[in-house]
């Protein structure tokens, strides 16, 4: 999984390696810093001619300024790096979902779909700033503290080393063994909690009217109480790893210290250098005191690659021929020739043994009560679903002959399901037709009949309709999404019960005009109720079986 992990995050070569070249840099600065500037002072304490310490005195100057410069061209190197890397990711998860839609994605509950495609995307660029950069950043400023050590007294630089190795590697994977468990489930409890958090804010009225909201508020702190032990457990093991760096720090500084005053004793290191060797040995701890932290987030954040990884590494159950049939033009027929279809293997059919046929211009009424199948008809037209058995045969060829795109082209769908953006009433109506003009989108009000209430509003065309069209009455919203539909001109009308939470009079009006304004498109109605059913040219009738 990390070789995948590592994969879907990868950001130009180029930019980590500037990234961790900065950040040595930051941490050799520091260090050249606390040398020189503990040489300095013992040099100084001997009372020297000022000339003897203006190499001394450059040399602090020089890493007191040259620290934050690095510092701050580090951190935007890093950032740089890691919304590079965020911008991939985002990418390709999207492309990879996205043709899971709308069938193989309804297994999930929304609010952990959102937490997957948010918060856990999100979590993936720690992969590059908390992990890889970091990690070459360390190294890279370990390596030249244990040189210039070793340099000055060998002894000292072998301490120096087993100090940064213990503290860089063996400190993170005691913490983070002390409590791996609550890093690995943070994610799956943000994804809990998301989820109680939508079906709340979603359900809020009904919760309301039926006095069911105590209980659940009651779950939505029960995921918050959850989340919040993992998250001071995990505050624990961080603390535990400050700790156990702090006294691993001072063990080594002790020892090069010790080391450093015997071999003094010895004649073996100027007395100079004695102050210097300590306070290298102390800053260079900074270069792996982000380890601990590192592998306590990356904890976390495979856990969210693992969810991520498991969302998208569902196979699409439709997808394009290698070699496309072209796409169909003009009116063409449509027929479903006895059609085996189901959601998951493991379910049952919702259709089997289904034949229907659409005639260019025809208008066919498919009713049945719900769980008939009389959606996945729909599902297959549009190709969000593929027939187990059986064929969708469009202008006499198989529909998996042709690209998706082109099938849906034939297709406009109005239903009860119809997504509406909480954005203008402009806006939801271009996604049909992006080039439309405002004659276009005009025309296609009016033969939805819903012109005249959009051309007297304030903002006309520009009226935010809210979350899910909450702005909108019922009838109000159906027909902008029959009017969405109507701009698309497609051969094909779907009405996927487009009547639904309307009252009797407010349905016939709206199947009356809808159908006055399909002209000559083929429709197919599909409905458990009985408005506009004496229109049709067919009515076909699904049982449950």
């Amino acid at each position: 999984m990390t070789r995948r992990l590592l994969r879907l995050t990868r950001a130009p070569r180029g930019r980590v390696a500037l990234a961790a070249l900065l950040g040595t840099a930051t941490v050799v600065c520091g260090i050249g810093l606390m040398t020189t500037a503990g040489y300095l002072i013992s040099r100084a304490a001997e009372h020297p001619s000022v000339l003897a310490l203006t190499v001394a005195i450059v040399g602090v100057r020089f890493f007191g300024l040259a620290r934050p410069v690095a510092r701050y061209f580090e951190r935007l190197a890093s950032h740089d790096v890691a919304f590079r890397s965020l911008q991939r990711i985002r990418v390709q998860v999207y492309r990879r979902i996205e043709p899971l839609a709308p069938t193989q994605l309804r297994f999930y509950r929304r609010g952990d779909l959102l937490s997957r495609c948010v918060d856990d995307v999100d979590a993936l660029q720690d992969v590059q700033l908390r992990g890889v950069v970091p990690l070459l950043a360390a190294v890279g400023a370990a390596g030249a503290a244990v040189t210039a050590a070793t340099i000055m007294l060998p002894a000292a630089g072998a301490l120096l080393a087993a100090g940064l190795v213990l503290g860089g590697a063996a400190v993170p994977v005691a913490a983070n063994a002390l409590d791996r468990r609550a890093a690995s489930r943070q994610a799956e409890a943000r994804g809990r909690l998301s989820s109680e958090l939508v079906e709340l804010l979603t359900g809020a009225a009904e919760l309301a009217v039926f006095g069911q909201e105590t209980d659940r508020i009651d779950r939505v702190r029960a995921a918050d109480r959850a989340l919040t032990r993992l998250q001071r457990r995990a505050a624990l093991a961080d603390g535990a790893a400050d700790g156990l760096l702090l006294a691993v720090t001072g063990l080594t500084v002790a020892g090069v210290l010790a080391t450093s005053v015997t071999a003094h004793a010895g004649g073996r290191l100027d007395r100079t250098a004695i102050a210097a060797l300590a306070l290298l040995a102390l800053a260079s701890f900074e270069a792996v005191q982000p380890l601990a932290q590192s592998v306590r987030r990356l904890a976390a954040t495979a856990a969210a690659g693992r969810r991520v990884l498991e969302l998208v590494d569902h196979e699409p159950a439709v997808t394009d021929p290698l070699e496309p049939a072209p796409r169909p033009t003009g009116r063409v027929s449509i027929e479903l020739d006895r059609v085996r279809a189901r959601y998951a293997p493991e379910d049952e059919p919702a259709l089997d043994g289904f034949t229907l046929r659409l005639e260019p211009g025809g208008r066919v009424a498919l009713v049945g009560p719900s769980g008939a199948g009389k959606s996945t008809v729909a599902n297959l037209l549009l190709r969000f679903l593929d027939p187990e058995a059986g064929r969708v045969l469009i202008a006499g060829r198989d529909a998996r002959e042709y690209r998706q795109e082109d099938v849906r082209r034939l297709v406009a769908v109005a239903g009860q399901d119809s997504h509406l953006f909480s954005t203008s009433i402009r806006d939801n109506l271009s996604i049909a037709k992006p080039e439309a003009d405002d004659g276009a989108l005009e025309e296609a009000l009016r033969r939805a009949r819903i012109w005249d209430w959009v051309a007297g509003l304030p903002d006309g065309l520009d009226t935010l309709v809210g979350e899910q069209g909450r702005e909108l009455s019922g009838g109000q919203r159906q027909r902008l999404v029959v009017a969405r539909a109507l701009l698309a001109d497609a051969p094909v009308l779907v009405l996927d019960e487009p009547t639904a939470h309307l009252d009797p009079a407010t349905a016939t009006a709206l199947i009356d005009d809808v159908l006055d304004a399909a002209g000559d498109a083929t429709v197919l109605l599909v409905t458990h109720r009985g408005e506009g059913i004496e229109r049709m040219d067919d009515v076909i009738e699904l049982a449950v079986a």
